[in-house]
C-alpha cells in the first residue's frame, strides 16, 4: 500500500483526522515512492546508474502538523533497499565519529568515505527533525550533503524550518549556505501548515501532571507519550554537552523520557539541562519524590531544570509524589521553590502548551 492510499485509509478508519495540507505532502510522497519503485529504477541502487535519481523532499512547517506521521508511512510503505529513517541528531553524531575515523585513516577524504559508508547502508535517507544549532555540524553539512548526492542517495527530510532559516544567525553562517543550496537543488521543498497543531491538541486535552506516584500515575503518563510520539518506547540516544555525553534514555519525535534520578540524582549542571530543553519540545520526567532537606541538592537541579524548560516552553509531562506546592516544602532554598512550583501550575495550562518550543541556536 502506498503513502497516499495508507494515509487516506487511516483517515477513513478514524485513526486520523487528516486535512488537506496533509493531503497534498501525502501525495508528494506517493508520487516520490512510484519514481523509486519503476521498473528498472532499482539499478540505481547498486547498479550501474541509467538516469538521475528523482528529486528528495524537505517537508517543513509548525510542530504537530504531523511531518513525522508522513514522512513515517512513506518510509514504511515504499519498497526501497536499502533504506534508513534517523532522527538528524544521531545521524550527525554517527557522521562525526565516521569523519574522526577516515580522517585518520584516509586524510582528506573523510567526508568521501564517510558518504560511502552512508550509501551502503542507505540508497534512501529519512531524516526526521532537521535542524543545525551546532557550528560543527554546520561547517561539515555543506561537503557531506554534496558527497550523499554525488552518490544517489535520495533524501526525505522533516524540519520545523524553511531550509533557507536553517542555522539561522548561526556564527560563520556563511560556511553553511551552500548546504542550502544543495538541498534546494536535489530536493523538492514543501511546506506543511495544516490548522490544527495535533501534538499540541492531544496535551490540550489530556492531564500532563500526575499526582500521586502509583501503578495508574505511570499508565496515564505512558499513555501521553504514546499519544505524544506514537511509540510505547522511544531509542537511547545522547547529546554533546561541552565535550560530554549526555544519555538520553528514550528519545522519539523530538520527545524525551528520563526518571528524576537520571535528571536531578546525576550530577548534571545548567548547562546540561539547556542542552535538553533545546534539544527536545518536550520532555517526560518520572517518579518526582518528595524533596526534602536531605535531598537539597536535588531540588536545586529540579529548579535548574524547571527553569531551562520554562524558558525554552519546551513541554513537561511528569508523575510526582505531591501537587507542586507540596513538593518542597523545608530545608535550603524551600522559599524560593514557590516560584518553581508556580511555574510547574503554568506548564499544565492550555495557554503555556500552546506555546511554541523556543530552542536556543548554539554559538559554540
Amino acid at each position: 500500500m502506498h503513502p497516499a492510499e495508507r494515509y487516506r485509509a487511516l483517515v477513513a478508519e478514524k485513526k486520523l483526522t487528516g486535512d488537506r495540507a496533509q493531503e497534498r505532502v501525502s501525495a508528494a510522497l506517493e508520487a516520490l515512492a512510484t519514481k523509486l519503485e519503476t521498473p528498472g529504477r532499482k539499478s540505481l541502487f547498486g547498479f550501474r546508474r541509467a538516469a538521475p535519481p528523482p528529486r528528495g523532499l524537505y517537508i517543513h512547517g509548525p510542530v504537530g502538523r504531523g511531518k513525522s506521521m508522513l514522512m513515517d508511512l512513506f518510509y514504511e510503505n515504499v519498497a526501497v533497499v536499502p533504506k534508513r529513517r534517523v532522527h538528524f541528531h544521531d545521524f550527525m553524531a554517527d557522521v562525526h565519529v565516521a569523519v574522526k575515523h577516515w580522517r585518520q585513516e584516509d586524510p582528506g577524504n573523510e567526508i568521501v568515505r564517510t558518504a560511502e559508508g552512508i550509501r551502503t547502508n542507505a540508497a534512501l535517507l529519512c531524516f526526521d527533525e532537521f535542524q543545525v544549532q551546532d557550528i560543527a555540524d554546520a561547517m561539515i553539512l555543506a561537503r557531506l550533503f554534496e558527497a550523499l548526492f554525488e552518490a544517489d542517495i535520495v533524501v526525505v527530510a522533516t524540519s520545523n524550518r524553511h531550509p533557507r532559516a536553517l542555522y539561522e544567525n548561526g556564527i560563520n553562517r556563511q560556511l553553511f549556505l551552500p548546504a542550502i543550496g544543495l538541498i534546494e537543488k536535489h530536493m523538492d521543498v514543501m511546506h506543511l501548515d495544516g490548522p490544527i497543531d495535533y501534538r499540541l491538541a492531544h496535551l490540550e486535552r489530556a492531564r500532563v501532571y500526575f499526582t500521586p506516584l502509583s501503578a495508574e500515575a505511570t499508565g496515564a503518563l505512558d499513555a501521553v507519550w504514546h499519544d505524544l510520539t506514537g511509540t510505547a518506547k522511544g531509542e537511547p540516544s545522547e547529546l554533546e554537552v561541552l565535550g560530554r555525553k549526555l544519555k538520553v534514555p528514550e528519545l522519539a519525535r523530538g520527545a524525551a523520557r528520563f526518571t528524576f534520578d537520571e535528571l536531578c540524582v546525576a550530577a548534571l549542571g545548567p548547562q546540561d539541562f539547556l542542552a535538553i530543553a533545546d534539544a527536545f519540545h518536550a520532555i517526560v520526567v518520572k517518579d518526582i519524590p518528595l524533596l526534602t532537606a536531605e535531598k537539597r541538592n536535588e531540588a536545586k537541579r529540579f529548579v535548574t531544570l524547571i527553569d531551562a524548560l520554562y524558558e525554552r516552553s519546551a513541554k513537561l509531562i511528569c508523575t510526582a509524589a505531591a501537587p507542586p506546592a507540596d513538593l518542597y516544602r523545608a530545608g535550603d532554598g524551600s522559599f524560593e521553590f514557590e516560584r518553581t512550583a508556580s511555574r510547574l501550575v503554568e506548564m499544565q495550562t492550555p495557554e503555556y502548551l500552546g506555546r511554541s518550543h523556543k530552542p536556543k541556536l548554539k554559538e559554540t
